[in-house]
């Protein structure tokens, strides 16, 4: 799909805002998830705007840049981990409405991205467990990680779908992409 010069223009604000967030993640530490999750929203609007080619490059160029820019390289890990949610996500939502035979289709919905989720977040909070608790960490005490960790998805999750809904769908009405 070619992108028109106004379409362009507007992934490149929206690549600098996002990297903007990134980095401010890393100076203003008592907002960083907040921060961080309103940087890989970006990505979620660019999915929907101009689809999973486009938006998959622009959370490349994103982790790349936030790489490059981030005081804290670890906030960059965490961003990339938000927006690779999203976009398997978001992803998954259109493969599942494009499909006819799906009963349930919302039930079907939750259960992938917990699956999506759990693959990406298991593996980091048993191999690295240091990125989420600095003492020592026991089956009991993990097992209460992972808990946290579907309560927030649902948190994160449901914080998204307002921001698609409320906040992006009024702005782009204004922009008219």
């Amino acid at each position: 799909m070619p992108l028109g010069a106004k379409k362009l223009a507007f992934l490149g604000l929206l690549m600098a805002i996002t990297v903007v967030l990134i980095v401010l993640s890393g100076a203003l530490d008592f907002n960083t998830l907040f921060l961080l999750a309103a940087a890989s929203f970006c990505v979620g609007i660019v999915f929907r705007e101009c689809g999973i080619q486009i938006a998959s490059g622009f959370c490349l160029a994103s982790v790349f840049l936030g790489f490059l820019m981030a005081p804290n390289k670890l906030y960059c890990i965490t961003f990339t981990a938000m927006s690779f949610y999203l976009l398997a996500s978001e992803f998954g939502y259109d493969k599942l409405q494009a499909t006819k035979n799906t009963k349930n289709k919302r039930t079907v919905l939750w259960l992938m991205k917990y699956m999506i989720f759990n693959i990406i977040y298991i593996p980091v909070i048993v191999l690295i467990p240091k990125l989420f608790y600095s003492g020592s960490i026991n089956g009991s005490f993990l097992l209460v990680l992972i808990l946290i960790g579907q309560v927030a998805l649902l948190i994160y999750d449901m914080a998204y779908r307002y921001f698609q809904s409320n906040i992006w769908g009024k702005l782009r009405r204004n922009l008219k992409l």
